[in-house]
């Protein structure tokens, strides 16, 4: 066992099993368990204990009614679900880059435990590695009532609970061999959404000095639309919309209140926007703490001062069709009313015949729903960031070949087992198409040292952006033995055609907001 020192007390972990020169920690609590007394309230501080705590196992998933290939599900009544996970190739002294890593999950699901998320080869590359849990769903995002008398329940709990975790960081991770002053934090989707509403956060100032987002969901509620989904949730589960009914009601019971409340908008194409994708929480821009939405806030300059880098797939939402947790759009009636109910224009529809002239009518509506959703989405945030001043690079997954050379699709969270180098881990196989081949290993390295190098130094091996249209946009892909950087302004053939052929559209017509 190997011991360390945190402010809360000693603890210990082992070699991790793929690389004996990485020692793991798993289920140090960061902060207090947020029920009881603490539910719907900001995270308060761990306890501490005397003694060597043995951490060995992951801590327990937040509430969610999820279960995750590989991954641990939630049983009823555990409570310690603030914690986090280390991976280290070092020790107190080494200064070494951080990467901190926040899971994904439309913020009702995941965990740090999925094996996709492993830090062993990132360490092994020179990082500290974090990953962390936080609370999802009502726990987490929920809009609470306020009620004289009691003590207020903060909106975005769980991204209060992310700055608990970048504190800890900041206080403990020299001990670990990390260097607190060169913290990068990285995620995915919700994770993703999550970051750049860190990065604009006064909360969250001067606890990372980088970001690494893939794949940012465009989902910020409102207050107006909080409050609608608060009384929506609490209606399913049969109690008030009011802080004393949301309490008496069980975590259990709000998720499948939650759940229940999905179900019907996905059922029912007549329920507008949410019909579509029928995620109903995210982070309330405009409330305390978060004042606007990342893209609100990056137009003002808000975060320039932290390096960002941003990734996207390049068929994002063929992920999200292939599970079936969103409609199903296959007639050009049903098409016309996805662009009504999201304010796109025609044009906009006719732009995306004309670069996918074969595409059937299910395809169009995955490849527009997949840019308004995550691709143009997270374009805008490193736009946005470029023009404020701040140090940007961009990257696009386009890998469409398995490891036998069979077509498959870059969809949503497909790069991710390449990033973390877990590729023989049978339960990412469905997002990478199947096992491995031997063009995808030089692609997970490549991922892999670019994300350690940016860590490091802030260069992750291709040029930044700069705020005029030919900044080089580094094409993750299988294709070419040296993953090539391809510039905005005229890059070949990716997957969908040229990098800025599928922008072009957006530009003319804007970008709605989607509202959870």
């Amino acid at each position: 066992m190997n011991v360390f020192g945190t402010r809360t007390g000693a603890v210990a972990g082992r070699p991790a099993l793929r690389d004996p020169g990485v020692v793991v920690l798993r289920g140090i609590p960061y902060a207090a368990p947020p029920f009881g007394a603490g539910r719907f309230r900001a995270p308060r501080p761990a306890a501490p204990w005397t003694g060597v705590r043995e951490c060995t196992s992951f801590g327990p998933v937040a509430p969610q009614s999820a279960e995750l290939p590989g991954s641990p599900v939630r049983s009823e009544g555990d409570e310690d679900v603030l914690s986090l996970n280390i991976w280290t190739p070092g020790g107190s002294g080494d200064e070494l880059p951080v990467l901190v890593w926040i899971h994904g999950g439309a913020f009702v699901f995941g965990s740090s435990a999925q094996p996709d998320f492993d830090g062993t080869a990132p360490a092994a590359e020179g990082l500290v590695v974090v990953t962390l849990n936080y609370r999802l769903g009502f726990e987490g995002f929920g809009h609470v009532p306020p009620v004289a008398g009691v003590e207020p329940c903060p909106d975005n709990r769980g991204l209060l609970d992310q700055v608990a975790a970048l504190r800890w960081v900041r206080d403990n991770i020299a001990a670990f061999g990390g260097d607190p002053g060169r913290v990068t934090v990285a995620g995915q989707s919700s994770g993703a959404t999550s970051i750049a509403c860190l990065m604009t956060m006064e909360s969250a100032r001067g606890l990372f000095r980088r970001a690494v987002v893939h794949s940012a969901v465009n989902a910020c509620a409102t207050p107006a639309s909080a409050a609608r989904t608060t009384a929506e949730v609490a209606a399913a589960a049969g109690v008030p919309a009011t802080y004393e009914g949301l309490v008496s009601a069980s975590p259990r019971t709000l998720v499948e209140a939650s759940d229940q409340v999905a179900e019907s908008y996905l059922r029912d194409p007549g329920s507008g926007p949410r019909h579509y994708d029928p995620a109903i929480y995210g982070p309330v821009a405009g409330v305390a703490g978060l004042p606007l939405d990342p893209l609100t806030a990056f137009a003002a300059g808000a975060g320039h001062d932290v390096d960002l880098m941003v990734c996207h797939t390049s068929e994002e939402y063929w992920l999200l069709d292939a599970v079936g947790s969103c409609a199903k759009v296959t007639t050009e009636s049903r098409l016309a009313l996805f662009a009504a109910d999201h304010r796109l224009p025609h044009s906009l529809l006719d732009a995306y015949r004309g670069l996918m002239p074969a595409a059937s009518v299910h395809e169009l509506y995955l490849a527009v729903y997949g840019d308004l959703m995550f691709g143009e989405y997270s374009s805008r945030l490193a736009d946005l960031h470029t023009r404020a001043g701040g140090r940007t690079h961009l990257a696009r997954f386009v890998r469409q070949r398995d490891g036998r050379g069979g077509p498959v699709r870059a969809w949503h969270c497909a790069d991710i087992p390449f990033a973390f180098g877990v590729l023989d881990d049978e339960s990412v196989h469905f997002l990478m198409g199947g096992p491995p081949g031997g063009a995808d290993r030089r692609l997970s390295g490549w991922m892999t040292r670019a994300w350690a190098s940016y860590a490091a130094t802030g260069d992750p091996g291709w040029p930044s952006l700069t705020s005029s249209a030919d900044g080089a946009v580094r094409i993750w892909d299988t294709s070419s033995p040296d993953g090539p950087v391809r510039f905005r302004d005229g890059s070949p053939a990716d997957g969908r055609g040229r990098w800025d052929a599928f922008r072009a559209p957006w530009r003319t017509c804007g970008l709605p907001l989607l509202v959870p």
